[in-house]
Order: structure tokens, then sequence, then C-alpha cells
């Protein structure tokens, strides 16, 4: 039987739930497709809960900020709690080469009215008791930024999606599309064929291989990263902590206490590992370990309880690609969101509903600029 949606969305990850949701409340018939067994199960799940609008750009800032404004008043305004606490985050520096990018990029990020500020060594140690001081520059601080549960944030968007009437269809693969003049008409599955009016594809580390089936090529190449996360403890100390050294084998690496009081903690590859491969290695633990203990030592005692890998979407810029092609008049693309999906979900989510109901503000037509499919793909985020 074919059935007919306004919108399909595929994926039901990080940009999909809440595109979902807002399409729904504003009237529209969405279905929803995921090769996954339940919503949030790709990259969604393996976030590590950071959600910060301290970018570089005014695209990026700004979608951020509204999600940081959905994501702390959810619980207040929708009625879930979803984990939110405005714990911030943070850049110490250890050498001078860090604390001048790093103070540059604040009068940036100061122009787009972000609330960030330089602290001095002894300033950070206030809100990091205990952090290494020796050749601590400074740090800046942005104290609305914040972290939830990417967990009970997929849950509680899927929850709030079937109450708005979104049909879900999981284990079912998107095979091909009916294309005729510039439009897709159908959407074709390993289960049924669906016509619709538009098309969302919001697969995550699969964006690319679904614009391949519309015979678009998305610049989208997921990269291997691997997080871990403790036991509880009493809070003692307050923000997301992220330190941009290179050391052996490793870029950057972050950690903070969520609101349950365990630490989650990540790094960054160096050189990147390219691919789609779940499978967690002997060599992270060890690795991220020993940086953090190197910079953190009230860490020591702290018992892991479990370590995970997944992949961070990538473009050669740093920026998600967001927006239509002229190939596909009707397909929107909102992918490559380079392992920040989970930050961006909320905002980006608003932005593709207000593209699918063709009612983008100037403000949309300005953020969208960073996003443009188009693009050169030159510049590169700072510290992504």
């Amino acid at each position: 039987m074919n059935k007919i949606y306004d919108v399909i969305v595929i994926g039901a990850g990080s940009i999909g739930l809440p595109t979902a949701y807002n399409l729904a409340k504003a009237g529209s018939k969405v279905l929803v497709i995921e090769t996954e067994h339940s919503p949030g199960q790709g990259n969604n799940k393996k976030a590590i809960g950071g959600v910060r609008a301290t970018h570089s750009d005014f695209g990026k800032i700004n979608v951020c900020l509204r999600s940081i404004e959905i994501l702390k008043n959810w619980q207040e305004d929708i009625g879930d709690d979803i984990g939110w606490l405005s714990n911030g985050y943070s850049y110490p520096a250890y050498n001078e080469k860090d604390a001048e990018e790093l103070q540059n990029l604040m009068r940036i990020q100061h122009s787009f009215g972000l609330n960030i500020k330089w602290l001095s060594p002894d300033e950070y140690s206030e809100i990091v008791p205990g952090i290494l001081k020796e050749g601590l520059q400074g740090s800046t601080y942005s104290p609305e930024d914040g972290s939830c549960s990417p967990l009970l944030v997929s849950a509680a968007y899927f929850e709030h999606c079937q109450k708005a009437g979104v049909d879900f269809h999981f284990q079912e693969r998107v095979t091909g599309f009916g294309i005729k003049n510039y439009n897709i008409n159908q959407v074709i599955t390993d289960k049924g064929i669906y016509s619709c009016a538009k098309v969302v594809n919001s697969a995550g580390s699969y964006g690319r291989e679904i614009g391949q089936l519309a015979n678009l090529d998305l610049p989208v190449f997921p990269e291997n990263h691997e997080a871990g996360i403790t036991e509880p403890v009493e809070r003692f100390f307050e923000p997301m902590v992220i330190d941009m050294r290179l050391a052996p084998g490793s870029a950057n690496f972050y950690f903070y206490q969520n609101s349950e009081g365990q630490i989650v903690f990540c790094i960054t590859p160096e050189p990147p590992v390219a691919g789609i491969d779940v499978r967690s290695t002997s060599v992270f633990l060890p690795m991220c370990s020993k940086r953090m203990l190197t910079i953190y030592p009230r860490l020591r005692n702290l018992k892991v309880r479990r370590t995970w890998r997944g992949q961070y979407p990538m473009t050669p810029d740093g920026f998600p690609v967001v927006g239509i092609l002229e190939e596909v008049s009707n397909l929107i693309n909102a992918v490559g969101m380079c392992g920040q999906g989970f930050m961006l979900g909320p905002g980006m989510g608003e932005l593709i509903t207000r593209i699918c109901l063709e009612n983008i503000t100037d403000k949309d037509r300005k953020i969208l600029e960073s996003f443009d499919p188009y693009r050169q793909f030159t510049n590169q985020e700072a510290f992504k």
C-alpha cells in the first residue's frame, strides 16, 4: 500500500527526532524511517551530552543558542526531566599560543553576544579545584553552556512525537527514491513504498549514502571516536574541561561531571580513524585516563563503568551541510554535524521545519550561509 505523507524524515536521531516533532506540531503528517530498532540508537546515544553555543561562526552559535534555550527550559515547559545542568564549558590554556588563540576567538564570540570570559589560573582553580596549575595561562569559561542526557532527550522527543501523531517505522532501510522532474515523489524501502511532498535526510553517518540514492555527492565522512563514563560521585567541579593540546595518538580530550555525578570523557584520535566501527578498542582507556590524570589528578580513584565507540560524521571544514540542492528540489539535507548533532539538534529541528514549511526568516538565511551545500569548504571551525 502506497501511504502519503507531507514529510518523510530519514533517521530517528539527534536531528530527525526534533525535526519530526516540530513538523508534527505545525500540522504536518510525518513519517520517520529508521534502520535501528528504536529511536536514538545511532550516534545520539553515543553522544556525551555537552551543549555549547561557544563556537566561532554565526550559524552554529545561533542554532546552539536556541538548543540551549529549549533544553534548559524543557522540564518547565514540557514536563520531562532530561538531566539539564548549566555547568558551563572551559578551555584551559597551557601554552601562550593556545591562550592567545582562545582570547582572540573570545573577542569574536563577544561580538555575537555570547557570555564567555577569561579566568586567571587562580579563578579557574576555584571552579575546577585541583586542576593542574603548572604552565596554566588561564581559561575561557562560558557559564550558560551546559549538558543533559542524550538518552533522556531522545526518549522525550520520541514520546512527544508519538503524541503529536508522527508515524515511526523501525528496522526499515531506505533503498531508493522515485524521482520525477527534480522531485522525489516516492521513498522506497526494503518494506514498502511511500509518497510524500518533502524528504529530510538526517541519516547521520549514512547521510552520504542517502544522498547518493538521489545522485548527490554529499561530503560527509564518518570518523570514529571513543568515550567512557565513571561511577557517580558527589559533585566536585563544574564545567566541561577541554584540553586542546596534542599528545601521542590524540588531539584534544574533554570531560565533565553530569547531573548524576558521573564523569563522562572523550578523546579525539590523531590521526583521525575513518569509517564506521562500533567496537571499543584497548587503546582508548589507557590513553584517555593518562591524559585526564595528568591535568586533573583528583579523578584517579574513580571506577570506570563502561566505554563505547561512536562516529562523528565529518565534513571538510567542520560545519554541517544543511539545505536543498537544485538536483532534487524537495530533499532537505541535514547531515555532517561533525560530532555536534546532539547540541545542534533542538535548534536545527526548528530550522529544518521552517525550511520544509517554506517560511524561513532573514536570520535563518544568514544561518544557512554557514551550512550552504554549495560552499567551497575552505574555512575551518575554530577549536571544533
